[in-house]
């Protein structure tokens, strides 16, 4: 088990040293090169996963890497890291393939495949990670050579949506490394297992495990994409390639929701408040990514915000699930599955219009509208898409919104009418059942507008539908159409046999999320159940009638018939340029600013006043002028010696030298050469240390490994 892990992890982080140098001079090599590295980890991938079924003794060793970095590496395997790793090498084989025919046309291909492998290694030592210490490193790993993905095209666009990227995950990776701290100082340990319900024990300082906590969830939630750091997904997607954004959204998203799995089922175990801060920041940001989604008329975005809403709708899971205590099995098998069901529907979504981006070179609603007429393999691939994430029966979307919506509904059937559990009272959760409803009606409804403009309307300019309808046949070749195809034909049948594929699923991160076994089979086709979807359909058909087909839409021209698809974000919605840009860039510098003045004015005028009253300065009774005392009595030595050769062998040429400043200079001059000379022996010391240093690193290498 030990190499198949190391594998998964390091292969794709060295092959992707290889594919560069294979790629300086053989493109075609590198590209199958690259396609067999995300292959053959997916294999093993699937090998752990299948361990883990097989072997059920396997879960939960301990794998270490000693040294590295200090405290080492640790790494373990359970159902559910068997499975994400496994989901993530899937998506990464398939959007490798589908790459191949994408950059046909694009720049710095080889650099492209040489970050694409080692955020690939990255993103599994993240999953298989056992400690949060080993989490950070491989986190911030990930998000460094993602970072490539965004600024890929190098345009201004770009290079502003990867600096916005990197900017949260840099402020990210530094308040989790500063929870690490507080966390580690608090704990005396990292490892997760020894976490499990720690804050219950009465020796634990609980203020310094929140404040840890928090810390913790602010990293984490800022790669996951949850409100109030959402902001880089909606700027990164658009200007990133296709396939890379499919792995953005799917499984790097994920990544972060992996860290608040971990810190609601292990250190904050049946805490209700850590539950409801958790529900809070999920309904919020399920709701904003839903109305961005709904509002926004680029495609790419489109989906980018969807992303944003579905988050939110996984960690409303975890939040109920941090609420319900020992009976969460239903939220965390729904919040599991809905974590494996985006990050599918997304890829599906994503590379679907990554083929639409690769055709046109366009992604504004208007200039696509009708691209997809004619072409029923594409309308095939985004219908089920689409289909999955509305959440609509026979999809795999409909089984994970279901259990999610089933979650609710049993908190509040716990909570006597007029009574509260925790922080909210029954008709609050009623009120969260509602908006729960509502955002997968918005999902419908602006998923409905992206299937419409593409696949049913036509282009407002005839020749350019006509341009369009004539790709019908070369619009994507076969490997593409194959690997989209086969991804596509997922959702539905994950769907239809829920009771062996999604429940099989949710069996598989049991151990990890340290829930109980289902009792009975749940009948997700049920009345009750269709109901809730039943009531988001009609939802979204409203938001769709009325908002989208009259609220979003506009004649450009009154003598024109056709209406466009206008953009209506107010410009407080986006907060980065709204708040963040203003107040990070402009008003705290200046504030900073003018408060680091007013205080350096302070101490100097509280200085000078004191100086002026009561320890007023008083001069000297014999003060010098220049030099020190010494330099003055020779001065005066020699001036006397001057005297007396002007009344004696130099009367007829007499001199007139100033010894004093002469003297003073000459000590000036002595004191300079003696601080530079103190200098290049402080400066040969230090060398001498780094030196000495690095020997001792050297001996002690040598006698640990005995090299």
């Amino acid at each position: 088990m030990n190499i198949l892990l190391y594998s998964a992890i390091f292969l794709p982080m060295a092959a992707a040293v290889l594919c560069y140098i294979v790629g300086r001079t053989h493109k075609k090599l590198r590209d199958n090169l690259a396609s067999a590295v995300t292959c053959i980890t997916f294999i093993l991938c699937l090998c752990l996963a299948a361990q883990t079924i097989t072997t059920p003794n396997v879960s939960g060793l301990l794998i270490e890497i000693p040294y590295v970095c200090g405290m080492g590496l640790h790494f373990t395997l359970d159902g559910f890291r068997g499975l994400y790793g496994t989901i993530a090498a899937f998506m990464w084989f398939t959007s490798t393939l589908f790459s191949r025919e994408y950059f046909g046309h694009y720049r710095n291909r080889n650099r492209y495949y040489l970050f694409l492998l080692l955020t690939l290694g990255a993103t599994e030592g993240v999953f298989f990670s056992a400690d949060f210490y080993t989490t950070f490193i491989f986190f911030e790993i990930m998000s460094f050579t993602s970072y490539v993905w965004v600024a890929h095209d190098e345009k201004k666009e770009s290079l502003r949506a990867a600096a916005t990227y990197l900017a949260v995950a840099v402020i990210g990776g530094l308040v989790m490394l500063m929870g690490i701290f507080l966390l580690y100082h608090a704990t005396g340990t990292l490892f997760f297992r020894d976490l499990s319900g720690i804050l219950a024990h009465g020796s634990i300082d609980s203020a310094q495990i929140w404040i840890a906590g928090l810390c913790l969830l602010f990293g984490f939630g800022a790669k996951a994409g949850a409100f109030p750091l959402h902001i880089w997904l909606p700027k990164a997607h658009p200007v990133a390639p296709a396939p890379a954004s499919a792995l953005l959204s799917g499984i790097l998203t994920k990544a972060g929701v992996y860290g608040v799995l971990i810190l609601t089922s292990y250190l904050f175990l049946g805490s209700t408040l850590w539950g409801s801060l958790i529900l809070l920041l999920g309904v919020c940001t399920m709701v904003i990514g839903a109305l961005l989604a709904l509002l926004s008329i680029d495609l790419k975005r489109t989906l980018a915000c969807s992303s944003v809403s579905q988050i939110g709708f996984i960690l409303v899971g975890i939040g109920m699930s941090g609420l319900l205590g020992e009976d969460n099995t239903l939220a965390m098998r729904g919040s599991l599955l809905h974590m494996v069901n985006h990050s599918l529907i997304k890829l599906v979504l994503f590379m679907a219009a990554g083929v639409v981006f690769m055709n046109v070179h366009k992604l504004d609603l208007n200039e696509i509208r009708g691209f997809g007429r004619k072409k029923p393999l594409l309308n095939y691939i985004f219908l089920m898409g689409a289909l999955g994430i509305g959440g609509i029966p026979l999809w795999n979307g409909y089984i994970s919104k279901t259990l999610l919506h089933e979650s609710i509904v049993e908190y509040i059937n716990l909570i006597r009418p007029g009574t509260s559990a925790g922080l909210f009272s029954a008709s609050f959760m009623k009120g969260i059942e509602w908006v729960f409803l509502i955002s997968g009606g918005l999902t419908i409804a602006y998923m409905t507008k992206l299937y419409v403009c593409l696949f049913l309307e036509k282009n407002t300019n005839p020749a350019v539908q006509e341009k369009y309808d004539n790709m019908h046949k070369n619009y994507m070749n076969k490997i593409s159409a194959s690997v989209l195809t086969v991804c596509a034909s997922l959702l539905p049948i994950m769907g239809i046999f829920p009771g062996i594929i999604m429940d099989g699923i949710a069996d598989m991160g049991q151990t990890f999320l340290q829930t109980k076994p289902l009792t009975e089979a749940l009948s997700y086709f049920s009345f009750t159940n269709l109901s809730g979807a039943v009531i988001s359909l009609i939802i979204g058909a409203l938001f769709y009638a009325i908002a989208v087909r009259f609220w979003l839409m506009k004649r450009p021209d009154p003598e024109v018939s056709a209406r466009a698809y206008v953009n209506r974000l107010p410009h407080w919605m986006d907060l980065e340029e709204f708040l963040y840009r203003p107040v990070l860039l402009r008003i705290l510098p200046f504030t900073c600013g003018i408060i680091c003045r007013f205080l350096d004015s302070l101490v100097d005028t509280i200085v000078v006043t004191l100086r002026k009253t009561l320890y007023r300065d008083s001069k000297l009774p014999r003060e010098l002028p220049q030099g020190t005392p010494l330099t003055h009595m020779l001065a005066c030595i020699a001036s006397y010696f001057q005297w007396l050769g002007n009344h004696t062998i130099h009367r007829k040429h007499p001199k007139n030298r100033d010894y004093d400043h002469k003297f003073a200079l000459s000590y000036e001059e002595f004191s300079e050469n003696s601080m530079m000379i103190a200098r290049s022996m402080s400066f040969g010391l230090l060398l001498f240390c780094v030196g000495l240093i690095l020997t001792v690193a050297y001996l002690f290498i040598k006698d640990v490994f005995g090299m």
